[in-house]
């Protein structure tokens, strides 16, 4: 093998050295002959006039030399003087084995250079640079460069690209350009100055140029003669990709200032993107949808390429973009516009897009926002210091209302327009955004565009034969897709609190709900600047009754039941098993994950379940066919949580697993007592659940009682002692709902503290190894054993002997009354006999907001009870009609306010209503209270009716603003988990904290002022920030923050913290707190 390939590489090279000496002196000849040639106005590719056999020779022999391995050349004995000529070859004019072989190799030598010593890289790259550093004497005319020879061949410098992507190669090209061979970013930085200084803006030359380089071919059979222009152009082309790449690395960014001739300053990085910024303004008149498609070698499709990847890199966008000199010029068009001057421009539409494009792109990020937000240095229109935000959503509205005189074809550019409102999205469906761009009214402009838009979709005729056509075949879609355009972003008002407000405000909630649907239906992002779904978006508009009526109306509960059924129920269709399905071992199987939780964030507000299941009654069929898929809420409460007959448990391919998962549900929405009182109301959950715990007992051979441990009886106790006791984390213990593993047998003092009577073990025979030794019930009174600390306390029955006066108070505010009772006599604030005097108190305070409340119209149940179902059962028609409808009574739930005022005053009825009467007379009383704003005349009439209560609009509002600027951790995981961190104060932290911290955080919202209530909020996300961050990794926040009391949080240990939060942010939340109320009482 050796000694052929000896031979082989004497013949290649002596054949080498003879055709090069023939080359060289035939080209001698033709430099005597016409000197004067060297330079015109064209230049060639193709400089070699050698022969074609003499060419075809050294084709041949390097075809021959490529089929050895590298390996064997490069240890051959004759490497030193192949090597040599191999060298002298290559370096030939002709491009086909010069040039163009040199720049294949830059392009493909990144895969084979790890191979071999770092030597031997590091002389090719510096070689490369050497070679394009190279520069001519500067003279009157202007030379052809390497530089210019390897921009035809490769305009968009994919070698470069290649050569910085990995950190192998790159830290070698950079250490190079900064110790020898600046020039050549020197040079790149000069021709784009050039061309920037050289452009003129009347001219129509460079679309033809693009043009013509886009379609261009390098070879011996296509274009050999270009024009000065040409290669200029293909120079600023390579420059601009070139220190487009340079300028995403660190290193490449320390490059900078540079030197640069006829300039007295460096030029920065601000001032390099403030260049390419002007060169896009000046780009072809073409339209943007063909530059977006066809014309790639455009200054403005390059110079955007460069924008959008500096924009996705932070380090980058800090450095280059994020700076006053850069937003003022990508401002400086719009400016103009506003002040009713043309703008210079040379296609108003594309440019603007482009402008927009990058705007928005700066907008998405947090510090990029703060620029927009709060930087004042850029000049308005009337000339005094103004926001970006400011001047952005200016202009957006000029665009709507076509107030833009100055430049009227904009006035009908859907693009134009689409894309300045999407910029303002950015900022908008951002708490701080909106708190800027609230006042411009913009949703009301976007909706009376929808409007307008709608209406003229609308107008559309038959086609009759004969008639006229109004609208075009090519208008209606575009009139289509504008109409989407101006819902979807109406529908980001949605992704804040006080934007759903907004959104809410314009009537056009159910169209948006409806779009969002239909985008979800067909998984779709929500934007190009959006990294998650619509979760967070759909839990927000969950949280409130109008949001939630939308969410049915559209069909999006429907399809999320049906969905859950498929895959809990039915399987998969139409798949061969082979190897049978394994039996969950999770009480939620992974596969029904997505679907519970989706379901709890539909479901996980009070106002949710008031809208979804009031006055509904369950079907309770006396049959139900396998083929019958749930279509609803109350289906899902009918088949999988009340299962109280045979047909229902005969109707469940999977019994246990789907009671599972129905159960679990149930756990989490009864987390909210208000939830919890109205589903114990009308379907007495209690009953079914305690009835199905006694089908399970069972009688031991000793005689004693006991119950048969499975899953669900786990389960349904669990759920029945969270249901039947109150109290924070330190004042109840909640049986687990798995069993213990048990080694050895347990001692009597590592069982729980249970009575004598609760001590018997439920179906296991060996004495002290009980796997779940919580003792089980299936009649009340519970056993002590949940309530901790109980010794101290006296239990009564649960209900009571003595007779009480309930009149004029619903079943819901009926077992409110009992809960608060319960809580009381074991905090030992109450009497046995108080629950006649809290009664009482209900009632006095109904009678006194009643007189201050507004008679509102609405379909709404929160708002209004007489739309009530018309199958409804008489039990329903009873409780519903025991007084007035909730649209003159009062707020639907109960009022835990009233009922721990009443605890803290130890049950004086007469003390707690003159609390409460003089309380209602303070700012704080519209967010602490929930019945005393509900449908108040003290709110304006368009927040009253609209269903949205100001502890959501405004409380939660800024929980999310804050927590964002002050826990972005915690704020993320939210995010993440599609779920929103507004919940708690709705029932005053009842069973989420204790009794003391209750006490606590009443006292500071009334001293210290409502504000306080959103740093409470802010600081108990904080404390809880460790188990926030470790539930959104395994994906159950949401039931952690339903289900899990606070542990170990005292206001105490906060109060420095939310002071400091005060002095922040309580100018802006307490004035947006004062504004919800204009009429309030002072």
């Amino acid at each position: 093998m050796m000694q052929a390939l000896k031979q082989t590489m004497m013949v290649i090279v002596e054949s080498l050295l003879n055709k090069f000496e023939e080359d060289q002196l035939k080209k001698e000849e033709m430099n005597q002959k016409s000197p004067h040639e060297q330079f015109s106005s064209h230049y060639t590719d193709n400089c070699s006039d050698s022969d074609s056999s003499f060419n075809q020779v050294r084709w041949e022999a390097l075809q021959l030399l490529c089929c050895a391995p590298p390996s064997d050349v490069l240890s051959c004995e004759n490497w030193s003087g192949l090597h040599r000529n191999l060298s002298a070859a290559l370096s030939d004019p002709d491009p086909d084995l010069s040039m163009r072989l040199m720049n294949d190799f830059q392009k493909e030598v990144t895969t084979f250079w790890i191979r071999h010593p770092e030597k031997y890289m590091e002389e090719i790259i510096e070689s490369t640079l050497g070679l394009l550093s190279v520069r001519p004497e500067h003279g009157s005319v202007k030379s052809l460069e390497p530089v210019h020879l390897l921009s035809l061949l490769d305009i968009q410098a994919t070698w470069f690209k290649k050569w910085m992507h990995g950190y192998y190669s790159r830290t070698v090209v950079l250490r190079l350009l900064e110790r020898k061979y600046k020039s050549m970013i020197v040079a790149a930085v000069q021709q784009c100055i050039y061309y920037y200084e050289s452009c003129d803006p009347g001219r129509e030359d460079t679309l033809e140029i693009t043009q013509a380089m886009e379609h261009q071919q390098i070879g011996p059979a296509q274009r050999n003669c270009y024009s000065a222009k040409e290669l200029e152009y293909t120079h600023f082309v390579h420059s601009v990709c070139l220190l487009g790449r340079l300028l995403m690395y660190t290193n490449g960014r320390k490059l900078f200032p540079i030197k640069v001739r006829k300039r007295r300053d460096p030029v920065t990085l601000t001032n390099l993107v403030v260049i390419l910024i002007s060169i896009m303004y000046q780009r072809p008149n073409t339209s943007y949808a063909v530059s977006a498609h066809t014309d790639s070698l455009s200054p403005a499709v390059l110079v955007m390429e460069v924008l959008r990847q500096l924009c996705e890199r932070t380090g980058c966008a800090v450095e280059c973009i994020y700076q006053v000199p850069v937003v003022e010029a990508l401002l400086v068009p719009i400016l103009a516009l506003l002040r009713g001057k043309p703008v210079k421009l040379k296609c108003p539409e594309s440019g603007l897009t482009h402008i927009a494009d990058t705007l928005a792109r700066i907008a998405t990020t947090e510090c990029g926002l703060a620029l927009f937000l709060y930087e004042r240095k850029l000049i308005s229109a009337e000339g005094e210091g103004m926001t970006a935000a400011h001047i952005i959503v200016r202009f957006a509205q000029a665009l709507l209302a076509k107030e833009l005189p100055a430049c009227a074809e904009l006035e009908d550019s859907a693009a134009v327009k689409g894309a300045f409102i999407f910029v303002c999205r950015q900022m908008y469906n951002t708490g701080a955004g909106l708190q800027v761009l609230g006042p411009y009214g913009l949703h009301e402009c976007i909706a009376q565009a929808w409007r307008k838009t709608s209406s003229l979709s609308e107008r559309v005729p038959t086609p009759v034969p004969g008639a006229p056509v109004p609208v075009s075949p090519q208008e209606l879609p575009s009139t289509v897709i504008w109409e989407e355009v101006l819902l979807d972003n109406l529908l980001n008002f949605a992704a804040t609190p006080k934007g759903l407000l907004l959104l809410q405000q314009t009537g056009a909630i159910q169209e948006c709900v409806t779009y969002m649907f239909s985008r979800f239906t067909q998984k779709l992002q929500v934007s190009s600047c959006e990294k998650f779904g619509y979760g967070v978006m759909v839990t927000q508009v969950a949280a409130t009754a109008p949001g939630i009526m939308a969410l049915r109306s559209s069909g999006f509960i429907q399809a999320m039941v049906v969905e859950l059924w498929s895959v809990l129920e039915c399987g998969r269709e139409d798949v061969r098993v082979v190897h049978p399905k394994s039996t969950p071992m999770d009480p939620v199987d992974k596969s029904c994950v997505k679907s519970f939780l989706t379901l709890v964030n539909l479901l996980s507000s009070a106002h949710a379940v008031w809208e979804l299941l009031c006055h509904q009654v369950l079907p309770n069929k006396s049959e139900y066919s396998l083929r019958e898929m749930p279509t609803s809420v109350i289906d899902v409460m009918d088949r999988l949580v009340v299962i109280n007959s045979d047909a229902k448990i005969h109707s469940l391919f999977n019994y246990e697993q789907s009671h599972t998962f129905g159960l679990r549900l149930l756990s989490v929405m009864c987390c909210s007592l208000d939830s919890l009182l109205l589903l114990e109301s009308q379907y007495k959950l209690s009953d079914i659940l305690l009835q199905s715990q006694e089908d399970n007992a069972i009688e031991s051979s000793s005689g004693d009682r006991g119950f048969i441990i499975d899953g669900l009886s786990v389960e349904r106790h669990h759920l029945l002692v969270r249901m039947s006791v109150t109290g924070g984390p330190s004042e109840r213990s909640l049986p687990p709902r798995s069993l213990q593993k048990v080694t050895a047998p347990l001692l009597h003092s590592q069982l729980p503290a249970v009575s004598q009577q609760h001590s018997v073990k439920h179906g296991v025979e060996h004495g002290g190894d009980d796997p779940y030794p919580w003792p089980m019930f299936s009649t009340y009174p519970l056993p002590s054993c949940y309530v901790l600390d109980a010794a101290k306390t006296r239990h009564t029955k649960q209900a009571a002997e003595h007779y009480v006066e309930t009149r004029g108070l619903t079943s819901v505010e009926q077992l409110g009354v009992k809960v608060s009772l319960r809580y009381g006599l074991f905090l030992k604030l109450l009497k046995e006999d108080s629950e006649q005097d809290l009664c009482n108190l209900l009632r006095h305070t109904q009678e006194f907001l009643s007189q201050q409340r507004l008679k509102l119209q609405s379909d709404l149940r929160i708002l209004c009870a007489s739309h009530q179902s018309k199958n409804q059962g008489q039990s329903l028609v009873a409780c519903s009609c025991q007084i007035l409808n909730w649209g003159t009574r009062g707020y639907p739930g109960h009022d835990w306010f009233a009922s721990t005022v009443f605890l803290l005053l130890c049950g004086d009825a007469d003390r707690s209503l003159g609390l409460l009467l003089r309380f209602s007379r303070l700012l704080t009383s519209a967010f602490l209270w929930q019945p005393r704003i509900y449908a108040s005349v003290h709110l304006p009439l368009e927040i009253a009716q609209s269903g949205v209560p100001p502890l959501y609009s405004c409380t939660a509002h800024y929980v999310e603003m804050l927590l964002k600027a002050e826990v972005p951790l915690v704020s993320s995981a939210f995010r993440m988990s599609g779920f929103t961190p507004s919940q708690w104060l709705g029932q005053c932290f009842w069973n989420y904290l204790d009794w003391s911290e209750i006490c606590h955080y009443v006292a500071t919202c009334i001293i210290m002022g409502p504000d306080y209530q959103v740093y409470m909020c802010v600081s108990v996300l904080k404390h809880l920030q460790r188990d926030i961050l470790q539930h959104a990794q395994t994906q159950d926040l949401q039931v952690f923050l339903k289900e899990e009391p606070i542990r170990g949080y005292r206001v105490s240990d906060y109060l420095d913290y939310m002071e400091a939060l005060e002095h922040s942010y309580r100018a802006m939340v307490l004035t947006d707190m004062e504004s919800i109320s204009p009429k309030r009482n002072t």
